[in-house]
């Protein structure tokens, strides 16, 4: 398995998955003075990329075994500012998984004041890198998903998944 192994323990205790502490680049700060939106999806995808590693899912099973996951849909809330010389670090819940699909929860938080700055609900899919289509897990990779998504599960569910794009009801 590529590097799957190492970390198997932080993967499967029943507590959301810690990305390494990041840094706010001086690029990504648009002129209201704040972090752009684009760049919440830059460390969302940076953090994600980490667990994916840890599942084995990472660069190397796309090189070794011709898959990848894609994201079919994202929805992020802008909750508080993030400025230049924020640290941040983003916890990621693995809601649920099947056979082809992934449904995390992200939250980005300031890594060392604790408050939440932004959430991101991704459902990504698994692809058959060769066919360019989705496909089922292999069987070794869907039972380390399946473990942590039971690890997972003991999670309390944290406010704002699932939720929709609406206006406020009057």
């Amino acid at each position: 398995m590529t590097n799957a192994a190492a970390g198997d323990e932080v993967l499967l205790r029943p507590a959301p998955f810690l990305s390494s502490v990041m840094q706010i680049e001086p690029q990504w700060i648009d002129y209201n003075g704040h972090l752009n939106m684009a760049y919440y999806n830059v460390m969302f995808d940076r953090a994600i990329d980490e667990l994916w590693l840890r599942l084995g899912i990472g660069p190397g099973y796309m090189k070794e075994r011709q898959g990848s996951t894609f994201t079919a849909e994202c929805h992020v809330r802008y909750l508080r500012e993030i400025h230049l010389g924020d640290p941040v670090q983003v916890s990621i819940l693995l809601v649920g998984a099947d056979e082809k699909r992934l449904h995390t929860f992200e939250q980005l938080r300031h890594a060392s004041e604790g408050w939440l700055s932004a959430t991101s609900e991704n459902m990504s899919v698994h692809i058959d890198m060769a066919a360019r289509r989705t496909a089922p897990f292999p069987p070794d990779i869907r039972a380390r998903i399946e473990a942590v998504a039971n690890a997972h599960a003991g999670v309390a569910r944290p406010e704002g998944i699932g939720r929709k794009i609406a206006m406020p009801s009057k």
